[in-house]
């Protein structure tokens, strides 16, 4: 029985180790077959334009176009290289010329693909640094030298060449920010600008090998986020990143929409400035201006010989005040290269937001023109359609797919429903400019203190339209140039006199709904006008009244950032309330803000004329202890240091039409900020 066991067990095994041995035959036989038919298939091209990408952008919804066309570095077989690919549909024959084939115009042509005339070449050997351009040959037979479109960087001016770039070796390190800005809302959370313009915040003293005196974006980075963290803004703008060759545009005319100025270095650095700003818990939005180009021969005017990014009837087409080109919004190319570029920066910068400007010379056809220079729509009004579906849809697009992120409109008209959703018959902007704010604040602050009783409205109408959209209050650049006086010297009265009003007017500023935004310099009292040619004047800060506004707006801004009130009830009409609107006699502003769980609300008390309110009374709407956390008056602010009670208690007096008030001494162009 035993042997018969032993029998069977080694037939068993003797089966079992013959299939094995089959399977193991088998197997390399399949590997094999496998490894002999990769070897003879062709090596996949890695990047090249095919007819969805055609399709897709002919549609307008090639949304990471700028993935496929423009300069890419790549392996293509066995060979490394640069693929290039733009899109040039009326050109008769394009050729790429740069430092690797000694800017021959005949070395390098590229094929056509139609239907949409996007041209390409891959040319082997091409690395990256290596400036280039696109050689036009138009259907006139006339020659035009083009940067690239899709260029990632671009030559420092006066060069204008573009520049092949990797953007993909970068590694972020902001993952934790990333992170929580999707689960923000960002109606609610604190928002204090710092509107800077990196050429001329700081400079280098002059040096002949950095004539410029530009900071690199490194050192720009480290230098800038140590001044923002010191003062409490929440995020910085920035202006004139996108590469513009003329200074004097501060950026808002855009050559490389694709390409961070060569300015302060190379897109790596600049992924290296929003990194680090993200790291230390800074949000960074960014100036972009889909509005209009200029038409410097190498950028997108004319681009291949036609009307290619602009619109052809000059009545649409050109911007008489600007001298500049206006995108043709008719054109889904055109349209699909600007979304493109929005979700660029946004998704491959990292970037939480973009100030769009000049919104009204989009939306508007009569925008700047006379009667009989524009055009008007089908329905014979002066409304751009086409730029209308524009907006709805890229504010759709890169807010669906980026949550949390801001598209800001810098809008100077009563368009209504700028900041309304794109299905209810609004733009979809998630914030617009406040332009009436700011004009009537500016008008009311240059006064003289004895008139503005008579202009008390100007403070207060404001408040009227304060939920009709989302509002960000700015103190911009443009406040501060062309004979407009920097902010200090916009106040009246003698020198000391400026400083008191700026804090006052920073006070209420601070205290009315919306977000805010300053322009730098402002913060610290620059007495000359901003110019792009010059770093601000950072030598007043050893002036004590300089130092003490300064100390005064980072008080300001903390207390901004540390009280939900303040900004968590924005767009809430329950988070406002005024105590005393009406007292245009002496011109003292009194209200409150709520915050939305209706614990550490603020009442401010704002006193606009040099006349001090001894025992001033307010009425107040609770019977509670009321906390001072702010006073103008203190020693640190230029004031006079007279000590007050930290603690007022609302006691059983009428006052503002309320049953309860406290007294409170009321400085010459005081401010009290009192917590309950």
């Amino acid at each position: 029985m035993e042997e018969t066991k032993k029998r069977t067990r080694k037939a068993t095994v003797a089966k079992e180790t013959k299939t094995a041995e089959k399977a193991s035959t088998a197997k390399k036989a399949a590997e094999k077959k496998t490894v002999a038919k990769k070897s003879a298939a062709p090596k996949q091209e890695v990047l090249r334009i095919g007819e969805l990408d055609q399709y897709l952008f002919g549609q307008g919804t090639h949304y990471d176009i700028y993935k496929k066309l423009g300069a890419h570095p790549t392996r293509r077989r066995g060979k490394d290289g640069v693929y290039f690919a733009v899109w040039a549909p009326h050109a008769k024959d394009v050729h790429v010329v740069g430092d690797f084939n000694g800017w021959n115009t005949e070395a390098t042509p590229m094929k056509r693909l139609d239907p949409l005339g996007i041209w390409e070449v891959f040319v082997p050997g091409v690395q990256e640094g290596c400036l280039y351009k696109y050689h036009i040959l138009t259907e006139k037979d006339q020659e035009l030298y083009k940067a690239d479109p899709f260029a990632s960087a671009s030559e420092l001016r006066p060069g204008n060449a573009s520049k092949v770039a990797d953007i993909s070796k970068f590694r972020w390190t902001d993952t934790t920010w990333m992170n929580k800005r999707v689960e923000k809302n960002p109606d609610e959370e604190p928002m204090s600008i710092y509107e800077v313009h990196p050429g001329s915040w700081k400079k280098h003293p002059h040096d002949p090998e950095t004539e410029d005196g530009f900071y690199s974006y490194q050192e720009f980075a480290h230098a800038l986020v140590e001044y923002v963290k010191d003062m409490g803004y929440t995020h910085v703008e920035l202006m004139g990143i996108a590469e513009h060759p003329f200074d004097g545009s501060w950026g808002y005319q855009v050559t490389g929409y694709y390409a961070p100025t060569a300015r302060h270095g190379s897109p790596t650095d600049f992924k290296y400035l929003v990194n680090y700003l993200h790291k230390n818990k800074i949000g960074v939005i960014l100036d972009w201006v889909p509005a209009h180009f200029p038409k410097d021969a190498h950028g997108l005017a004319e681009f291949d010989g036609t009307c290619c990014y602009e619109y052809a009837d000059p009545r649409k087409g050109e911007h008489p005040d600007w001298g500049t080109k206006v995108f043709d919004f008719s054109k889904n190319e055109v349209k699909n290269f600007l979304i493109a570029n929005a979700l660029y920066w946004i998704e491959e910068f990292h970037v939480d937001g973009l100030r769009v400007d000049a919104v009204a010379s989009i939306l508007y056809l009569d925008y700047g023109r006379k009667d009989g220079e524009w055009c008007p729509n089908i329905y014979g009004g002066n409304k751009n359609l086409e730029a209308i579906e524009f907006f709805k849809h890229l504010n759709s697009v890169v807010l669906g797919r980026n949550h949390g992120t801001v598209m800001i409109a810098e809008e100077s008209t009563a368009w209504p429903k700028v900041t309304g959703k794109p299905e209810d018959d609004g733009l979809g902007f998630s914030m617009k400019w406040n332009m009436g704010w700011m004009h009537d604040f500016l008008e009311y602050m240059k006064l003289d203190p004895y008139f503005r009783q008579f202009n008390h409205n100007l403070m207060t109408f404001s408040m009227t339209y304060a939920y009709s959209e989302k509002y960000i209050l700015v103190l911009s650049h443009d406040e501060v140039v062309h004979l407009k006086c920097s902010m200090i010297n916009k106040m009246p009265g003698l020198y000391d006199d400026k400083f008191s009003n700026l804090k006052a007017g920073y006070s209420f500023m601070l205290g009315h709904p919306g977000k805010k935004l300053l322009f730098m310099g402002q913060d610290f009292g620059q007495l000359r006008e901003w110019s792009e040619e010059r770093e601000l004047d950072w030598y007043l800060l050893a002036e004590e009244k300089h130092s003490e506004l300064q100390n005064y707006v980072r008080a300001l801004l903390h207390l901004y950032q540390k009280n939900k009130a303040l900004y968590d009830s924005d767009q809430r009409g329950d988070g406002f309330e005024w105590i005393n609107a009406d007292d245009n006699t002496r011109s003292i502003f009194s209200f409150v803000r709520h915050s939305q769980d209706g614990k550490n609300n603020l009442l401010f008390v704002i006193n606009f004329t040099p006349v001090a309110r001894p025992d001033y009374r307010v009425g107040v709407p609770r019977r509670k202890q009321y906390r001072l956390v702010l006073n103008s008056d203190a020693a640190e602010f230029g004031g006079s240091g007279k000590e007050q009670p930290e603690v007022y208690r609302a006691v059983k007096s009428e006052c503002d039409g309320r049953p309860y008030s406290f007294a409170y001494d009321l400085p010459a162009y005081g401010v009290a900020v009192f917590k309950f």
